[in-house]
């Protein structure tokens, strides 16, 4: 949901990611990512009319020379962005196939790229299905898991989960869970007896955000992967060097 911390928790994934990797790419579809540029992690470039039109080619040879890119949406529309970021994909799939070594790309607000309505370019199903063996890994961030692509969720071998008011954000998660979803609404009366690996002190609570003048510092995810692990884990005990550059938001008042 948002202000849940999903951009700021993202960016330290990607912190952590970036030096193991031989391409790596970010799409940033709000410019929010920039600080692993300022840290040295990445250059960053901005994607508008012009770099649409780069095709497949043009991209690996600009990844050939900047192997780590952070890519800013700007003054494009969404399916511009995605076939954009459908081209870019491909580069970095077909330069990984090719002998280039590892790639890592990250998709913000991942259901404009894959949505479940409409699909996704091939390139994009394809880093999500086959990708890990072309030596590609892929970071999917979406605050609506109700209308990102049910291929990408099921593919995806790690998921890490926060709060999400929607019914249909929660049924859609619900399938991809072993435990009662209503965790995932902060705030909700009761929630069923939770695994011991997601209780706080022994209670079944929901995840919790944490806030400070008005401004979140802290939040709670569920961590679960194919092999069974499975964890409750809060932000606060996260550290990364890079600034993260998304905006808080500002309140209303209520009169």
């Amino acid at each position: 949901m948002t202000g849940w911390g999903k951009s700021w928790y993202g960016q330290a994934i990607m912190e952590a990611n970036a030096p193991e990797y031989d391409l790596f790419v970010v799409a940033d579809y709000k410019d929010e990512y920039r600080g692993l540029c300022k840290a040295g992690l990445a250059q960053h470039m901005i994607v508008g009319p012009r770099e649409a039109n780069l095709s497949v080619d043009d991209w690996k040879q600009v990844l050939a020379d900047n192997p780590k890119l952070v890519l800013a949406r700007y003054g494009i529309d969404e399916d511009t962005w995605r076939d954009t970021i459908s081209r870019v994909t491909k580069a970095v799939r077909d330069m990984c196939r090719s002998g280039s070594g590892s790639g890592f790309l990250a998709y913000d607000e991942a259901h404009f790229l894959a949505p479940q309505r409409g699909g996704a370019p091939d390139p994009l199903m394809g880093v999500a299905t086959t990708g890990r063996g072309e030596g590609v890994s892929s970071l999917w961030l979406s605050q609506r898991p109700a209308t990102l692509s049910e291929t990408v969720m099921a593919q995806c071998g790690e998921r890490l989960v926060g709060g999400f008011m929607s019914d249909r954000d929660l049924s859609k998660i619900a399938p991809i869970t072993e435990y009662p979803e209503q965790v995932h609404k902060p705030g909700a009366d009761s929630v069923p007896r939770l695994p011991d690996a997601l209780t706080v002190d022994g209670a079944s609570t929901p995840l919790r955000r944490f806030e400070d003048g008005g401004v979140t510092v802290g939040s709670e995810w569920v961590f679960a992967d194919d092999s069974g692990d499975l964890e409750r884990r809060d932000t606060r005990q996260i550290t990364m060097e890079s600034t993260h550059y998304g905006p808080e938001g500002r309140g209303i008042a209520d009169p």
